[in-house]
């Protein structure tokens, strides 16, 4: 999204020159927007154009004029606010500040140059080249999306932007004032009710509070998976930043990485995490890795009433029998498991590996995360709440 700054900058001379009056720090605005929220469909630039580069409802009509010119073909903002379609205005010529009107000239067919050379370089200002170069790199951010997480270099895996996982809510044993709770509060009614002589004239009633499941994140970071290593580590980071999950890797032991994930920019937390795990890119005992989390953190607590969720390709160098028993007593502990194996994006893929088949029966949703359009399912898994997901995702694992 590099070349989107110039976009920004390029976007931001025709709002002015159709008389829209766009300060350098609105376009500024713009041009970082477009960095952090990196919007992958026409209408989430539109959006973000509009809040950042529109200061007065007067300059709406213009605004969608020159938007309208530059994605002429392809878009009309009026579809965003189902209004009646935008009168085409300034689809074709805008007008200076002298008043004289002029056009927009196209760039010549076959001339080999790039939009996104032309405006960032200081070419011609044309709509059409603007249009392209910004659905190029909006392209260029869907391609990312779908792409497996193995086939992306480093510098594309840094671009990536982290999914936040929401666990499904649950009640709290606490309780709290609420107009429409079931419960009556006999304490607070009664004092009340000495403001009013005695008489109870409004109950104060009271309902549990809700609060989020805790989130526990396992990785598999041995050999074979370390195409997706990477990715995934970025996924424990933001579990850990945006929701207080804990996460825990694993190749031959198991390593909490909580403490060193908190607090630090991903770079960062990535390279502490690198150092602190000394079995990196090592063999496989899932089975041992999940005995040693039920037995030093399970009981504890961390593990009671959360949901787990375990990235794996389930290769296991461990005895099977192991692995069952143990995710048999992870689950009586567990509220939800999900096993994420990218090898599951495959087709042809089959879990008849010893490790899957033996964690399969105590796996509530199994799901492949191989890319980030991928991880939207397991957003999905994580935020489930619902038993007949849970029974439909399961029979669809065991065949």
């Amino acid at each position: 999204m590099s070349d989107l700054a110039a976009v920004a900058a390029r976007f931001s001379s025709l709002l002015r020159v159709a008389g829209v009056p766009v300060t350098p720090e609105r376009a500024g605005r713009f041009a970082a927007s477009l960095s952090l929220a990196e919007p992958s469909t026409v209408p989430e630039l539109y959006w973000l154009g509009r809040v950042t580069l529109v200061s007065d409802h007067s300059f709406i009509r213009a605004f969608d004029a020159v938007f309208a010119s530059v994605f002429e073909g392809i878009v009309d903002p009026a579809e965003f606010r189902r209004d009646a379609p935008s009168p085409p205005e300034v689809r074709r010529e805008v007008r200076s500040s002298s008043g004289e009107a002029r056009s927009h000239p196209r760039p010549p067919a076959g001339d080999g140059s790039s939009p996104l050379t032309s405006l960032s370089d200081g070419g011609s200002l044309t709509s059409q080249a603007l249009s392209q170069s910004v659905l190029f790199a909006m392209s260029r951010e869907e391609r990312l999306r779908h792409q497996d997480f193995a086939r992306l270099s480093p510098a594309e895996l840094a671009e990536l932007r982290s999914l936040d996982l929401a666990p499904p809510p649950r009640p709290s044993r606490r309780r709290a004032r609420h107009p429409r709770g079931r419960e009556l509060d006999v304490r607070a009614t009664l004092r009340r009710a000495a403001r009013t002589g005695g008489e109870p004239v409004s109950a104060v009633r009271r309902r549990r509070r809700v609060r989020s499941r805790r989130l526990v994140l396992i990785c598999d970071i041995s050999g074979s998976m370390e195409q997706y290593a990477r990715a995934y580590l970025q996924l424990l980071w933001s579990g850990v930043a945006n929701t207080k999950a804990e996460a825990f890797v694993f190749a031959t032991r198991l390593t909490r990485l909580t403490p060193t994930l908190r607090g630090a920019s991903p770079d960062v937390a990535l390279e502490r995490a690198g150092r602190k795990a000394p079995d990196w890119s090592g063999g496989t005992r899932i089975g041992e890795a999940v005995k040693s989390f039920n037995d030093g953190y399970g009981r504890r607590g961390i593990a009671r009433g959360a949901v787990i969720l375990i990235l794996s390709d389930g290769w296991d160098t461990g005895e099977p029998e192991v692995l069952a028993r143990e995710m048999e007593r992870l689950g009586r502990l567990a509220h939800r498991i999900i096993w994420v194996n990218p090898r599951k994006a495959d087709p042809r893929y089959t879990p008849t590996v010893r490790g899957m088949v033996a964690a399969l029966p105590h796996v509530d949703f199994f799901v492949s995360g191989h890319s980030l359009a991928a991880l939207e399912d397991v957003r999905e898994a994580v935020a489930s709440n619902r038993l007949a997901d849970v029974r439909r995702s399961r029979q669809a694992a065991l065949g």
